[in-house]
């Protein structure tokens, strides 16, 4: 509790010799939080100003990628900030609303790689029918329960813990922002939370995954039956989606165990920052090589750049 302020504050004390690697820190996750925008964001600008990617894959793509910096919003600003800072604190009000963006916008991952699969599965398994299933009223259904169920999902715990009656016995963080570690400063988890918290990794993590391992297991009975060319499809549109799954699955198996783990601050410290670089920076990579019609436009707009560097030089 900080003197004279009738404010609760929290010490982040997950850092790694902060005071002599300051600069670089920030350096560096300054430099990932610019690469990080700008390499979804570009992905996203394509997508919008190509007609020709106005199919709800690419839509979902785009609202994924969107996501993915929301997601990164949620923590480098406050990272930046404790990196130049004396003390690496926060309010409590702060860091329960950091803790809410966290978990409403990264699990909101899972159910547009949901939405991406049905859509794949609807595509290869059932083309005659793609057009009168995934209409502009399907896309922005799936859309909004993407973002809406994860919302509810984490507004409970935080109504739960902002409670007056719930009382912190710690006010130090074995970390460096507000995930779930916040449930570790209080005197006495309460039963509700701890029973909603498994309901809630049920539905908002692992019914997705199975959702999705489900679409693909059809995706690929059906391919594995059909002509060679519906194979190469099946390959060049699921693979990415894939891949980015078990990317974001690892993460989330951390950052659940994280808490519950006595890893060395070094080796959390280091783990815990693969949560802010890896899948910001992974999905664009990812999207913007495997995927064939955004592939093409990003060495088209290359091949541009050097055609005018060219004649510049010239």
């Amino acid at each position: 509790m900080k003197p004279g302020v009738n404010l609760t504050y929290i010490i982040l004390d997950g850092y790694v010799e902060i005071n002599k690697y300051k600069y670089v820190y920030f350096l560096v996750m300054l430099s990932a939080y610019i690469l990080i925008i700008f390499t979804n964001l570009i992905i996203v600008y394509l997508i919008w100003i190509h007609k020709n990617l106005h199919e709800p894959m690419y839509v979902f793509i785009a609202a994924l990628l969107l996501n993915c910096v929301l997601y990164s919003t949620t923590t480098y600003p406050k990272l930046l900030i404790d990196f130049l800072s004396e003390k690496q604190i926060i309010s409590y009000p702060a860091c329960l609303f950091q803790f809410y963006l966290f978990y409403f916008i990264g699990p909101a991952e899972f159910f547009l790689l949901a939405a991406m699969s049905y859509d794949r599965y609807v595509s290869i398994c059932k083309p005659l029918q793609y057009s009168t299933m995934m209409t502009n009223t399907t896309i922005v259904f799936c859309l909004i329960i993407a973002w809406i169920v994860p919302a509810c999902h984490s507004a409970i715990p935080l109504i739960i813990l902002s409670r007056a009656k719930v009382k912190l016995c710690s006010f130090n963080i074995k970390g460096i922002f507000c995930n779930n570690a916040v449930y570790t400063l209080q005197c006495m988890i309460p039963s509700s939370l701890a029973l909603y918290g498994v309901f809630a990794v049920l539905d908002i993590v692992v019914l997705p995954i199975l959702f999705i391992i489900f679409s693909y297991t059809k995706i690929l009975i059906i391919s594995y039956k059909s002509t060679k060319e519906v194979r190469k499809k099946a390959a060049e549109t699921c693979l990415p989606h894939l891949l980015v799954l078990f990317s974001l699955t690892c993460l989330s198996v951390y950052d659940i165990s994280i808490v519950r783990s006595d890893f060395p601050v070094t080796a959390r410290f280091l783990m815990t920052m693969q949560l802010f670089v890896s899948d910001p920076l992974f999905n664009p990579v990812i999207y913007g090589l495997k995927m064939k019609e955004i592939s093409k436009l990003i060495l088209f707009i290359e091949f541009k750049k050097c055609n005018l560097y060219l004649l510049f030089c010239l």
